[in-house]
């Protein structure tokens, strides 16, 4: 599955407002509420933080990966927020500018390890996450992902 695929403008937030970690989940998370893929947000979103509360989604670099597989999903569905002076995960001790919120129906197992192995890739390049944290507007923030994923 191409991560371009699921990168929709309505979906990215350039300028995240909250700037504690699980309210700064939530702000990202609500992007996704109309999404046609998700069938009860309010089950994904716990579900969602949930997840987090196990273990940190920080993958250092300053991103963070809050994802879920759940059956509150139809299809897979990915929402972005950046936020300029940063988030502080406390559960990891990193603050994070990129947030990637990433849910999946739990059967799609193979579709959701390709996304995330994909993202944390192309996220690997100090290059791309520079392009992207000076991103100046939703479309070049997208143009960088979709470039950089058909780099690879």
């Amino acid at each position: 599955m191409q991560i371009s695929s699921l990168l929709k403008p309505e979906q990215i937030k350039l300028e995240l407002t909250q700037q504690k970690r699980c309210n700064a989940i939530n702000e990202v998370a609500q992007l996704l509420q109309t999404n046609p893929n998700v069938l009860n947000f309010a089950g994904f979103y716990e579900e969602l933080l949930a997840r987090e509360r196990i273990e940190s989604t920080c993958l250092g670099n300053e991103i963070a990966f809050p994802h879920a597989r759940t059956d509150f999903l139809k299809g897979m569905v990915l929402a972005v927020g950046r936020s300029p002076q940063g988030v502080w995960f406390e559960n990891s001790g990193q603050t994070v500018k990129l947030i990637f919120v990433i849910g999946t129906p739990k059967r799609m197992v193979t579709d959701y390890l390709s996304v995330v192995g994909g993202l944390a890739r192309l996220l690997k390049e100090a290059s791309t996450r520079e392009q992207l944290v000076n991103a100046p507007n939703v479309e070049e923030f997208i143009a960088t992902l979709t470039q950089a994923e058909l780099a690879r």
